[in-house]
Formats: C-alpha cells, sequence, structure tokens
C-alpha cells in the first residue's frame, strides 16, 4: 500500500474533525482558543490518531466511531509538547519550525492552553462518542496512559534521572511511558471502539507496547542526526540537557537495531489479521524509517 498516501488522508481527515470540533477562534475568551489551534494546528505527522483509526479498520470497525477519542488523543499530545516546551521543563524556543507556544502567547496563556486542551479531551470523548456504553471505558484507558501511570509518570522519572546513571530497566520505563503508553492507549482504543475481541486486544495492546518503544528510540536516534530544518525544532536538544536515552546508554548502532528488532515483533502479530492491518505494519515501518 501507499503508506505515504494513507497517512496524507488520514491527517487530512483528522485535521477537519479538528477543527469542528474544537472552538473557534473568534469564540469568547478569544486569546484562549487561538492559542489552543495555534499549537494543534502547528503541523505534526498526526501518527497517534492515525494509529487508533488504523486499529479500528484492523477488527472491522468503522473510523467515523473512534474519530472522536482519536482527536481527544491528539489534544492530550498537544496539551504534553505544550507543557514540555515551557521554561520549566524543556526550555525550547521551536517547535515543529515554529515559535512554541509560550515564545508565541506568553508563559501563562501557553500553560492554559495545555489545561484547556486536556479537559477539552475528556469533554470530546463523552460529548461525541456514538457507543455510549463505552465511554467509562475509553476515559479508563486514556486517563491511565496520560497520568501518573503513564506519560506524566515517565516525565517524571525522565527528570529526575537527567544528568545520573540509570540502569536498562529504569530506562525502558522512561521511554515505554512517557511516549509508549499514549501510543498503546491509541491501538487499544481503535480496537475497543471498533468492537475487537479480547483476543484481539491483547494482540493489539502487545504490538503498541513495542511500536511505542521504539517510536521513542527513533526519536532519541533522531535528536542526535536528525535535520533541525526538517523536524522544525533543535537537534541535539536531549543531549544538552543531558537526558538518558537509548544512544547514550547503548550508541546509535545499537539503538537503530533495538528498535529494527522491536518493530519487527510487533509486525509478526498482526499475522492473524490479515490484509486488514496492512496500515499497521506500514505504519511501524514509517516510525522505523521516519527522518522527522
Amino acid at each position: 500500500m501507499d503508506i505515504k498516501k494513507y497517512l496524507k488522508d488520514r491527517k487530512t481527515l483528522i485535521d477537519e474533525a479538528l477543527d469542528q470540533y474544537l472552538p473557534k477562534e473568534d469564540e469568547y475568551p478569544p486569546l484562549i482558543h487561538q492559542a489552543m489551534r495555534y499549537s494543534l494546528f502547528a503541523g505534526g505527522k498526526r501518527i497517534r490518531p492515525i494509529l487508533a483509526l488504523a486499529s479500528t479498520e484492523t477488527v472491522g470497525g468503522k473510523i467515523d466511531d473512534v474519530l472522536p477519542a482519536a482527536c481527544a488523543i491528539e489534544l492530550i499530545h498537544t496539551y504534553s509538547l505544550i507543557h514540555d516546551d515551557l521554561p520549566s521543563l524543556d526550555n525550547d524556543d521551536l517547535r515543529r519550525g515554529k515559535p512554541t507556544s509560550h515564545k508565541k502567547f506568553s508563559e501563562a496563556i501557553a500553560i492554559l492552553s495545555g489545561d484547556a486542551l486536556l479537559t477539552y479531551a475528556f469533554w470530546l470523548i463523552a460529548a461525541k462518542t456514538k457507543e455510549k456504553s463505552l465511554i467509562p471505558h475509553i476515559v479508563k484507558e486514556i486517563a491511565a496512559s496520560s497520568g501518573t501511570l503513564g506519560m506524566i509518570g515517565g516525565q517524571t522519572v525522565d527528570i529526575l534521572s537527567s544528568g545520573k546513571f540509570v540502569d536498562s530497566p529504569t530506562l525502558e520505563y522512561i521511554h515505554t511511558h512517557k511516549t509508549g503508553a499514549l501510543i498503546r492507549a491509541c491501538l487499544r482504543t481503535g480496537c475497543i471502539l471498533g468492537g475487537g475481541s479480547r483476543e484481539e486486544l491483547k494482540k493489539l495492546s502487545k504490538f503498541g507496547k513495542y511500536i511505542g518503544l521504539a517510536f521513542q528510540i527513533a526519536d532519541d536516534i533522531l535528536d542526535i542526526t536528525g535535520d533541525e530544518e526538517e523536524m522544525g525544532k533543535r537537534s541535539g536538544a536531549d543531549l544538552a540537557a543531558k537526558k538518558i536515552t537509548y544512544p547514550a546508554i547503548y550508541g546509535l548502532s545499537e539503538s537503530r537495531e533495538k528498535a529494527k528488532n522491536l518493530i519487527e515483533k510487533g509486525i509478526s502479530l498482526l499475522d492473524e489479521f490479515g490484509q486488514r492491518a496492512a496500515p499497521l505494519r506500514e505504519i511501524a515501518r514509517f516510525i522505523g524509517e521516519r527522518s522527522y
């Protein structure tokens, strides 16, 4: 399949839905809605919501049924980026080639816009999910993956570990939580809303775990080897901040091999889904080969 066309078409679908779901820029108070939209539509691959759509397709579901939850996950992802960029965390000036939210709007508005995107995500799930009986389950999945048992837990250990020697289990914890947990939730959300079976949910959860870790390892590698203009952010930021990464511990060559092996293990789990899993297979390969 043409994965570039698939990703482009799905991104367009998600962007159109996000534009429809979010308050318009002129809705009062306008500044906060402008800030929310600024970060949300500043670019981005939309890999997380696309994974949710592809997971639903893999189990034979309809993408319209998962679209609100998929968009909610992108809101949460964007909120996390806004807060990551703040002076008290990563202190970044650029995101996707544009000034970060706190540089554009002020630190206070950036914090509030991140808060607003996070809370709006759960409103979106509750208000727009068609299968109402599944709403508590989806909220539980996404909240757990975003909080201290998921993304925020990983971010916390990442901050506390900067500049220190950590062992391999700690490094894996950081990566599987700060990035992998939300990616795994995308797969689980798509499967649940697509009507997948318990066994299918188990398979796609494991797939999500593998590619979520591979995704962050690829990010670690790109921080060293990536082109700043193509990535839209400064390279070498992790090294400068003394972050604990896979290349820092294992080197570039072994890190690439680890990411490749994780992707291959993930893809092998999709055999029973046949052609319906073609998008997930190609997205997994894209994660390993991407240059931005």
